[in-house]
């Protein structure tokens, strides 16, 4: 699957969680490299498309008092399958970021402003992987690296990836951290309740053969 999920994205700009509350706490923190990765020419394979229907991308942000959960409700993307070969294939993934919704009606008004994601201005986020290699961390069985693209910046990230291959479906579960500031979402939040940079993003991808 050479590009991804997730990103979620996705993704995020949050307040959430008390000091030892931190939403990453024990999760893989995705790594984040200036210089992109360029994606290998694409072999022939089968397609599999995954969209909000079936498929899950949450996110858990923090500050210094507590943390939030949340949602996108709407993103769409596909999974191109090679030889039945997770390390010869890729996803992508595009996320509308209106779509964010939260456990709270003030944080997801807040979220959509140009204090955080500044979704009027930048409604989509992508991610497409470039790379995606067996074995991970925590047990994970592969280890995905690709471009995210949120809130105007395009960042190189790699993390670990649960991806199992069947016969009519392929399905991939994650669980990392990204920092908000990479992608230039730096409000700090209240000066007694700072927001925590790192947003925990978990995915649920059930992509079927098209």
């Amino acid at each position: 699957m050479k590009q991804l999920p997730l990103l979620a994205v996705s993704v995020l700009g949050l307040s959430l969680v008390a000091c030892d509350n931190n939403p990453s706490k024990d999760k893989a923190l995705a790594t984040a490299a200036a210089p992109l990765a360029e994606a290998p020419a694409a072999g022939a394979g089968v397609k599999y498309a995954f969209s909000s229907v079936g498929s899950k991308l949450e996110f858990v942000g923090a500050k210094v008092t507590r943390k939030h959960d949340g949602a996108f409700q709407a993103f769409t993307g596909s999974v191109n399958l090679v030889d039945n070969d997770p390390a010869k294939s890729s996803v992508s993934v595009t996320v509308d970021m209106g779509s964010i919704k939260t456990d709270e009606e003030k944080l997801t008004g807040h979220l959509k402003t140009p204090d955080l994601l500044d979704v009027a201005k930048f409604p989509q986020a992508t991610f497409t992987s470039t790379a995606i290699k067996p074995g991970g961390e925590k047990g994970a069985s592969h280890t995905v690296t690709g471009n995210l693209q949120l809130h105007g910046v395009t960042k190189s990230v790699s993390f670990p990836a649960t991806i199992k291959v069947g016969a009519d479906a392929v399905d991939v579960n994650a669980e990392f951290a990204i920092n908000r500031k990479d992608f230039g979402i730096v409000y700090p939040g209240m000066p007694d309740d700072l927001i925590k940079d790192d947003v925990l993003l978990k995915l649920q991808i059930h992509a079927l053969k098209g």
